[in-house]
């Protein structure tokens, strides 16, 4: 998937680009469902920066047909997000005792009452971070890699129960029907076959 990413901050905003942004995303799917069997979905990365780490978030808009912006802040985007039927995912939601390399977004965790009915899942796994919160919540969970280098493929993964189609992932991800979160290891090779 690739997913752009906007802050309140207008320079580091696609709202200009929106139209190219999708059309290149689009022929990108086409190929690689032609190509590699793959799915790609147009999205975004909502991401509302701010100093104090309680008031930062980010959250991924999936199976968006038109530009979200952030800038009225985050309620208002992730309510624009649902307005277009686009999958909500919370990513990175750090709780107040998560130990983070870089600076914790703790917003959706702190708000996570109020916030619930704006999003669809949650991220219990990043790479090698685990928000146990997630688990204690009983939240729907996903398992995602924020994939930016080769060493990031291997990490948790989800798996999804529903048809390799677009509009099946997204409705698979919109409900709160189980997936299988893996550990994956790109380098690791498997000892014995498996049947298929």
């Amino acid at each position: 998937m690739r997913f752009a990413w906007t802050t309140r901050c207008p320079p580091q905003s696609i709202r200009g680009t929106w139209p190219a942004y999708a059309t290149s995303v689009r022929a990108e799917a086409t190929r690689a469902a032609r190509n590699y069997g793959l799915i790609v979905l147009l999205g975004l990365e909502l991401t509302d920066n701010d100093p104090d780490p309680d008031r930062s978030a980010h959250a991924l808009a999936l199976g968006l047909e038109h530009f979200v912006s952030i800038e009225s802040g985050l309620v208002e985007a992730l309510e624009e997000a649902n307005d277009q039927e686009a999958v909500v995912v919370a990513a990175h939601p750090y709780a107040d005792h998560d130990r983070s390399p870089l600076r914790p977004t703790r917003r959706i965790w702190r708000e996570r009452e109020s916030l619930k009915g704006l999003i669809h899942r949650y991220e219990l796994f990043n790479r090698r971070e685990t928000f146990a919160w997630v688990a204690e919540d009983g939240l729907p969970p996903l398992a995602t890699g924020d994939f930016h280098r080769a060493e990031h493929l291997s990490s948790w993964k989800t798996l999804l129960r529903c048809e390799k189609d677009a509009d099946a992932v997204l409705d698979c991800l919109r409900s709160r029907s189980r997936v299988y979160l893996t550990p994956f290891a790109a380098d690791d090779r498997l000892a014995v076959p498996i049947a298929a």
